[in-house]
């Protein structure tokens, strides 16, 4: 059996694992990729389909309702699908936490692969971009649009990871990929904040520009930045922060830094970082991303010197923000205190007497005349929150052009426009409704009309260049034109735009209240215009009296026109652009021309400038192809897995989705090309199963004729089919679904006997090579033995015939083996004890070195013995020998002692008389047998035990000691030849204490003579006689033992009155 596992991950992907024979399968797969997994899609199933929805909005049945829009939504949110088709543009739901869906493995995965093979991610709209670029030749541009924190800057970021990693690399190129992604945390640092929506909020759009070469790896970009919120450097709402930098550089600036700018560890004590009250933001780490900063300006190519200026400059407007007025009694406006002044002058090289009168005064020319005008105190505080603003704004500019210039390629003469290509990467705010809408969101909202505008033509133009290009007819798509409400906000003379800029530059006093007079009248009846004044009874209640309401595409916005005109001028006082013009600061000097102060016209208004930059914008993206990523907030609390409903329609209405979806049904609601299609689709019809050889046009007409579509619901084109109801796709899908069952069957069991028939192949052709393989070697053994053995028996043959001369090439391989036979013989019958003699016989070139050998092999033998044996046993041979010395070859009964043992004693301490013990005292016992005592007189036999001590031999008779023979009074011993056991101790016959010599009888005589010899020391005084014995009976009295040989041992009194003994010869001698 096959192990079949399944792994699902994050995508929304199924991956299979191969079987044990590299088969991939399952019941439920859609595509088959090799056999390193199967990746199919969790929507072509019917379960899943059910549980997560549809991957393309496209697809869904009821594509004109909302509720079914957002419950699609709903299903693939829980499941952690966050990306979803519409068409060609994706969907992205924020999810607030980190799945795991951006690893180098996910990028592989979508590298290279069609579009709709793999399910939506934000990689297979990156990666369809390039390779469009790549074969297509024409610039590419990702559009990423969404309400402030749903996740628009994540998505670029993810995007451009994707880049740097899977496109070539050089040298070169891995500095401009480095450059490109260390891009991304400078322009947060300055021109992200904290908002109510968003901890890490852009706070400007932006446009960049990512060049390639010819073999598509990233050779430089360029950034287009548009409308800095310059305003929140002055002011931030309650819960919300100024721009990152100014926190990163108080909290994670080191402490000579923070000394030579000045500035305390503590944002509290500056004006412009309080007014939020949101000093500290749970998900956001000043101190590391300081750090990040700070290498990613090295990374980019920022001098030490750039940096230094730069944060002089981030210090100088803190500074400046704590620079507080007092008013003198005529009402003029003075500096209560000089220290954050002199600060900031030292800080951006101007004197401070300049700059505390520049912001005291300001400068009019009359009649070419220039005069001095000092300001009260409101009008102080303007001028030094419009200095801070201008100074920062100014910045931030030069910081993005900073940039530019490290992204820029430089070697021109390669890039060309035949061998350079772009794309384009927007991320820029979405439509923004608050509870208080300012100028701000009018100049947002208006770029988002105009993108919407861009995105319907766009859209509406492909599909009707896709119908042409298939022959099919086009069918106009009704659908709602903003162009009106884009008119009502740029067109000339009777606009917005220009009737803000009349009002801003037209002689006398003018304020926010006549321009929204001006705009009632000039634009009363417009049907997508109201004010307080124009509405009926109903709207009024709703709206303020300083109000005005737009009807956007995406909903009613009430503007509150409070700053609209300030705003819209952003001016800056003459004199104060004069000295920054004085600054000894590079970066200032740079970021204020002196040309400003000679050019007499008047600077273009904010909101002119944002509208020609944005008319260049829509050209840059009209000349691209664009690719869609539209970005949701699922809620208000950043919370993962919550679905708030409510923002979410607000969301999908303002970003225009069901408009989107519903131009995008308007003809066919899925179309494939022919290739594509038939593939997928092939095995439910006959006739195309397994393979269709005829054209693919003709094999799709035939495979839905056979599965019964009605020529409503279907078109065929040049190269794709298109289908009208997604219900129809999704029968046929069905339809796929219980036809694997059987394809699987088929696929396993063909791949069984396939897999199986090759194996036997393998394994046969392998024997047969094992097998001739090996026959040759046993081969070239065989004859290399033949040669051997030859050459052997040569040299043999012709050693044997010189055998008897001296040595020679001839004779020298038969004198070798000799010496080796022997050896080896030797080394075999080896004697294995010192008693065996047996040695070979050595050819006669050896005899020497065999005697040599055989004296050191006994010499080794006998030293080896004599080593093992114990003292024990080395008394036992001493005793041995001593008894061989006296007895062998004298008596007849040694050798049946020799294999006996000695023992230490005859007689234990229990069968000797405690009495004689007494007596014994100290002496101690060396031996005690039991012996047999003959007189001298009638010789009748007597029990008697022998005792054997250091210096006498004593007979005892039970308790009483009968005689005792000192060892240094014993003359001799006598024994017999024959094998009894009759021996006669001799002692003199002047002592007194003895009354003759002893007659004893001893079972053990060879080991009671040998321990007495040893004792006494008498080992030559033991004589062996034959015939007979003669011993002294008394004083003038002897007495003589006959010995005769016979064949019982007899012992008795000769009638000639000698001692009669007949014993049995057991040798011959």
């Amino acid at each position: 059996m096959m192990e079949l596992k399944i792994q699902l991950i994050p995508t929304g992907e199924i991956i299979l694992s191969p079987g044990k024979n590299g088969e991939s399968y399952c019941h439920n797969c859609s595509k088959a990729v090799g056999t390193d997994g199967v990746r199919v899609m969790m929507e072509s199933a019917l379960t899943a389909r059910d549980r997560v929805g549809v991957q393309d909005f496209v697809l869904l049945e009821n594509h004109t309702s909302e509720v079914a829009f957002i419950e699609n939504l709903r299903k693939r949110f829980k499941e952690n699908l966050i990306y979803t088709y519409i068409g060609s543009v994706l969907v992205s739901v924020n999810p607030y936490k980190e799945l795991e869906i951006y690893t180098k493995q996910h990028m592989e995965r979508y590298r290279g692969v069609n579009f709709y093979e793999v399910s939506p991610h934000i990689y297979a709209v990156s990666d369809n971009a390039y390779r469009a670029m790549r074969t297509e030749r024409r610039d590419q541009c990702i559009m990423i649009a969404g309400e402030s924190g749903a996740g628009k800057t994540e998505a670029s970021k993810k995007v451009l990871q994707y880049y740097a990693v899977t496109c070539p690399a050089s040298d070169h190129v891995q500095t401009v990929k480095d450059r490109l992604l260390q891009s991304n945390p400078v322009l947060e640092a300055f021109g992200n904040a904290k908002t109510l929506r968003n901890d890490n909020s852009s706070r400007f759009g932006k446009y960049m520009d990512i060049q390639f070469d010819f073999k598509g790896a990233p050779i430089g970009g360029q950034i287009l930045n548009y409308l800095l919120e310059k305003s929140r450097v002055v002011h931030q709402s309650h819960g919300e922060r100024n721009f990152h930098i100014f926190y990163q550089l108080i909290e994670g600036g080191e402490e000579d830094l923070l000394r030579r700018l000045g500035l305390e560890r503590n944002t509290q004590q500056y004006q412009y970082l309080v007014k939020g009250n949101c000093p500290k933001v749970s998900s956001i780490n000043d101190r590391s991303d300081w750090k990040v900063v700070r290498k990613a300006l090295s990374v980019i190519g920022f001098s030490d010197d750039d940096v230094e200026e730069l944060l002089n400059i981030i210090a100088s407007v803190l500074h400046l923000g704590n620079v507080q007025f007092g008013a003198e009694d005529g009402g003029n406006a003075w500096i209560a205190a000089e220290t954050q002044i002199k600060y900031m002058s030292r800080l951006i090289g101007v004197d401070v007497a300049v700059l505390r009168e520049a912001l005291t005064h300001k400068k009019i020319i009359a009649k070419g005349e220039e005069l001095m005008s000092p300001l009260n105190q409101e009008q102080a505080a303007a001028a030094r929150d419009a200095l801070s603003k201008a100074v920062y704004g100014r910045t931030f500019t030069w910081l993005v052009n900073k940039i530019n210039d490290s992204l820029a390629f430089k070697d021109d003469s390669r890039l060309t426009s035949k061998n350079a290509s772009v794309i384009g990467l927007l991320d820029i705010y979405g439509f923004e409704v608050f509870q208080n809408n300012s100028f701000e969101q009018f100049c947002i909202n208006y770029c988002n009309e105009k993108l919407q505008q861009l995105f319907i033509e766009l859209t509406l133009k492909s599909e009707q260049e896709e119908y042409e290009s298939e022959g099919i007819t086009w069918e106009p798509v009704q659908y709602f034109n903003n162009k009106i409400i884009c008119d009502l906000v740029e067109e000339k003379f009777k606009g917005i735009i220009s009737i803000l800029d009349e009002e801003c530059l037209r002689p006398g006093d003018a304020t926010d209240i006549t321009f929204l007079e001006k705009l009632e009248e000039t634009l009363g009846g417009h049907a997508h215009f109201v004010t307080h004044k124009l509405a009926d009874g109903k709207t009024r209640k709703v709206m303020g009296r300083e109000d005005f309401r737009l009807l956007h595409y995406a909903g009613e916005v009430n503007y509150n026109v409070n700053g609209f005109l300030d705003k819209n001028n952003d001016l800056l006082f003459r004199n104060l652009k004069e000295v920054m013009c004085m600054s000894e600061n590079k970066i200032l000097v740079q970021c204020f021309d002196r040309e400003e102060l000679t050019d007499k016209k008047r600077p273009e208004t904010t909101a002119t400038q944002f509208k020609n930059s944005l008319a260049k914008l829509m050209e840059i993206l009209m000349s691209k192809e664009p690719s869609y990523v539209r970005c949701i907030k699922p809620n208000d609390a950043k919370q993962s897995g919550r679905f708030d409903e409510v923002l979410i329609r607000h969301q999908v209405k303002y970003l225009g989705l069901m408009e989107n979806l519903r131009v995008r049904r308007a003809g066919f609601a899925y179309r494939r090309r022919y290739e594509v299609f038939l593939q997928r689709y092939k095995s439910l019809c006959p006739e195309t199963w397994p393979s269709w050889n005829g054209r693919l046009v003709d094999g799709v007409s035939t495979l839905v004729k056979h599965l019964g579509y009605k020529p409503e619901e279907y078109k065929l084109g040049r190269s794709k089919i298109f289908i009208r109801f997604p219900k129809t796709l999704f029968a046929t899908e069905d339809a796929l679904e219980v036809r694997k069952h059987s394809i699987a069957t088929k696929l396993q069991a063909g791949w069984r006997g396939y897999s199986q028939k090759t194996k036997y192949r393998k394994l046969r052709n392998s024997a047969i090579a094992i097998q001739a393989w090996w026959r040759g070697i046993l081969a070239r053994r065989r004859a290399q033995r033949r040669r051997q053995a030859a050459d052997t028996i040569r040299k043999f043959v012709k050693g044997f015939i010189y055998r008897h001369q001296p040595r020679c090439p001839e004779n020298e391989y038969f004198l070798d083996y000799v010496r080796y036979s022997f050896l080896m013989k030797l080394h075999r019958s080896l004697p294995k004890s010192v008693l065996d003699k047996s040695w070979p016989t050595p050819p006669p070139a050896l005899a020497e070195a065999s005697e040599l050998l055989r004296k050191m092999c006994m010499q080794n033998m006998v030293w080896k013995y004599c080593k093992s044996i114990s003292p024990e046993w080395k008394h036992q041979m001493e005793q041995k020998m001593v008894a061989s010395e006296i007895f062998k070859d004298k008596k007849d009964n040694y050798p049946q002692s020799v294999p006996k043992l000695f023992v230490g004693t005859r007689l234990n301490g229990e069968d000797i008389n405690p009495k004689v013990l007494q007596t014994l005292g100290n002496e101690k016992m060396k031996y005690a047998v039991p012996v047999t005592k003959y007189d001298r007189k009638g010789y009748k036999a007597r029990t008697r035990q022998l005792l054997l001590t250091g210096s006498s031999a004593i007979i005892v008779e039970e308790a009483k000691m009968k005689q005792r023979i000192d060892y240094n009074a014993l003359k001799g011993i006598s024994v017999s030849s024959l094998s009894d056991g009759i021996f006669v101790l001799h002692v003199p016959c002047e002592d007194n204490k003895q009354k003759g010599d002893v007659v004893l009888q001893s079972d053990h005589v060879i080991e009671t003579l040998t321990k007495l010899a040893i004792c006494a020391d008498k080992i030559n005084s033991i004589n062996i006689n034959q015939g007979s014995i003669t011993f002294t009976g008394g004083p003038g009295k002897e007495g003589i033992i006959d010995f005769i040989a016979g064949s019982d041992l007899i012992i008795n009194k000769a009638k000639n009155g000698h001692l009669s003994v007949t014993a049995p010869r057991l040798n011959s001698r």
